[in-house]
């Protein structure tokens, strides 16, 4: 038993050190928002998400065409 221990073990170290070089590799040098310039070219949900977006800001401004009151 001890031994399949150290075993299984061993195979943990061993995934543990190969997620970590994957997660940390390289360091890139471009800052995240221009590795995922792009990513959203032409989507349809994108655009929707920005209208809606867009439509839920312009709620929050005071109506320009409101009266204020005297």
């Amino acid at each position: 038993m001890p031994e399949q221990l150290e075993n299984r073990v061993t195979l943990l170290e061993a995934e543990v050190a190969r997620l970590k070089e994957k997660v940390e590799g390289e360091p890139s040098s471009k800052p995240w928002w221009e590795r995922i310039a792009g990513t959203f070219a032409d989507s349809p949900a994108y655009e929707e998400a920005m209208r809606l977006g867009r439509e839920y800001r312009e709620s929050l401004r005071p109506d320009s065409t409101e009266q204020t009151e005297e």
